[in-house]
């Protein structure tokens, strides 16, 4: 019977809607079940831009596109952070800060309506190898940028003034940077790497910073900004020989200076795993950083050690993260990449893990590690990673400001002239072998350095299978003896009755917290009160001298669980407030009892 039905409704679909919609909808299933067949690849036929050196020794290079009626211009240097006087860190940071802060005729509010008048963007920047000021506008304006640009480089003031008020902004935005896991793990790591190597810097101290002087900045910029140490990138809708005759009228009276190679020591040599802890009380979250040194930009195994990361770590399809987070559920995404800088680089694996599963978390790291050195990848992972960094390259030159970008690193870098044209040839040229062999010899399990960012007192434990080294730091960098944790549940339980007068400190600001607690035996329960909101304490819990409660509340009308963790020293106590929110760095407090310790009573 139902055979009988089945013929009647194909009777009716083919005589009502005909064989080809009968068939299309079989196509379609069928295609549902099977992916479609990769596009042919793009062309990338660009052409090698125009590069001339003026007398004063500025390199000039061109490229001339009408696509659009816009122009970008680069002015990059070949000297950058690790250049910075021994005794001025952060010199060269404050010199590229500055120089849109005033000319001799122009001041900081004149230029800044100026580049706002004319739709335009100008800017300075400096890394750890490079200095690039830069500047885009409609090609309609493309000879006031020019000016702009000039006047900035050869004419700042450096006023008193904006250097105070870098010098506070700065150091203030050093005390956020102290509280994200992200920069404390980046300057554990460097440390570790590079030594005494200027690498090993990532940021200023306070101290460094206020020692900064516009004689310092006036000295060092005639130092360091000289046309012979410098390139002039333009990509754009111009005209050759016009923008020539510009960029001689604008930067032909630049004076050559001396150009100074700066030696530095070399980064130490690991003989060993060691692991690093930067402890924040209160986090609910680890942050790992797994690294050792690696390939410099110009080593020729870039090639190679660029496929190779694409299939251990580089994307979501790569081995990491469809381990860690697809099969084991431990993090949003876990990642590895290859820092090539010009006088060394290194290799990194990253991710945010709970603090729960930390130690799990560098079990599987290490695990795909040593895979990705000792297993071939297969056939499918190689080309998959050569289809992907192939099939990308001619996106990133797409727009004007991609195509700008790698001109500037091309020529930074000294990579070869046919570099754009060559590159997705010498992807495609990589083999299974040199996959293997670039992870073999530079990726280091045995010994590796390894950092991370969390909650010292839960994850401890956890850590100490992988390194017989371990040493622990608080966020000011200040070394904290690992025997002081893991004894919060000795001794008698400390006390937490009463009402503590706290203060926050947030951002450089200070808050009052004020707690009211009630103490039975190890149980608490109470109220909090401050600023971020009020709420109720519930599943509070003495251990020894510690203290841990999760208070309700209420922030920008989004419910929050504030988790209090403190430390208890008779009348004294101090500990960080997390709320668990992203961008909502702990909370360091400390504070008094506001009474004589009172007995631990019993909770109603």
């Amino acid at each position: 019977m139902n055979k009988i039905i089945n013929i009647i409704i194909l009777t009716f679909i083919i005589s009502t809607f005909g064989i080809s919609t009968f068939a299309q909808k079989t196509m379609n299933e069928d295609f549902r079940k099977t992916a479609p067949a990769p596009l042919a690849p793009k062309p990338f036929d660009i052409p090698k831009p125009f590069e001339t050196v003026l007398p004063n020794g500025l390199k000039v290079v061109i490229f001339e596109n009408n696509r659009l009626p816009l122009v970008s211009y680069r002015l990059a240097f070949k000297t950058g952070e690790i250049n910075d006087p021994v005794d001025s860190t952060g010199l060269t940071s404050a010199l590229t800060s500055m120089l849109n802060e005033g000319t001799r005729t122009r001041s900081s509010k004149q230029l800044a309506e100026e580049i706002e008048r004319l739709g335009a963007s100008v800017s300075a920047n400096a890394n750890e190898d490079n200095t690039i000021v830069s500047g885009s506008a409609l090609s309609l304006y493309s000879s006031d940028v020019l000016r702009l640009m000039a006047d900035m480089v050869l004419n700042p003031t450096f006023p008193e003034s904006e250097l105070a008020l870098y010098k506070k902004n700065t150091i203030e935005n050093l005390k956020y940077q102290h509280s994200q896991p992200g920069f404390l793990a980046d300057e554990q790591i460097s440390k570790i790497l590079y030594g005494t190597h200027p690498y090993s810097i990532v940021s200023p101290s306070d101290a460094d910073v206020e020692k900064i002087t516009r004689e310092k900045l006036l000295t060092f910029r005639d130092k360091m900004l000289v046309p012979n140490n410098a390139t002039l990138i333009v990509v754009g809708d111009v005209n050759r020989e016009n923008l020539l005759k510009e960029i001689k009228d604008n930067f032909g009276d630049w004076k050559k200076g001396t150009r100074e190679d700066m030696k530095f020591s070399a980064p130490p040599t690991r003989s060993a795993t060691t692991l690093t802890v930067v402890d924040r009380p209160g986090s609910i979250q680890s942050n790992i950083v797994i690294a050792n040194l690696a390939i410099d930009r110009s080593n020729p195994d870039y090639f190679p050690v660029l496929v190779m990361n694409q299939v251990l770590g580089a994307g979501p399809s790569s081995r990491l993260f469809m381990n860690l987070r697809e099969a084991k559920g431990y993090t949003y995404g876990a990642y590895s990449q290859f820092d090539a800088k010009r006088l060394a680089g290194n290799f990194q694996a990253t991710a945010e893990v709970r603090s729960p599963v930390t130690g799990d978390s560098l079990k599987e790291f290490f695990y795909e590690l040593n895979r990705i050195r000792n297993e071939k990848a297969t056939e499918k992972e190689l080309k998959d990673a050569k289809s992907y960094l192939t099939g990308v390259f001619p996106l990133k030159a797409e727009t004007q400001e991609g195509l700008t970008n790698l001109l500037v690193s091309q020529q930074l870098y000294d990579l070869p002239a046919d570099y754009l044209q060559t590159y997705r040839d010498k992807i495609n040229a990589v083999t299974l072998d040199d996959v293997e062999r670039v992870a073999k010899k530079y990726i280091s399990p045995d010994k590796i350095a390894i950092v991370v960012v969390g909650d010292a007192e839960e994850i401890l434990p956890q850590l100490k299978p992988y390194s017989t080294k371990i040493e622990v730091f608080d966020a000011a960098g200040k070394a904290i003896d690992t025997s002081s944790y893991g004894k919060s549940s000795s001794g008698a339980t400390a006390n937490a009755n009463g009402k503590w007068n706290l203060m926050l400190e947030a951002q450089g600001q200070k808050l009052p917290v004020t707690l009211m607690l009630k103490q039975e035996g190890e149980k608490v329960i109470g109220s909090l009160e401050s600023m971020l909101g009020k709420g109720e304490i519930t599943g509070g819990k003495v251990n020894g001298n510690k203290f841990v409660g999760t208070a309700k509340t209420e922030i920008q009308g989004q419910l929050v669980d504030l988790t209090i963790n403190g430390t208890i020293d008779g009348d004294t106590m101090k500990g960080v407030i997390n709320s668990g929110m992203p961008g909502f760095p702990p909370l360091p407090f400390e504070g008094t009892r506001a009474s004589a310790s009172q007995p631990a009573t019993k909770v109603n």
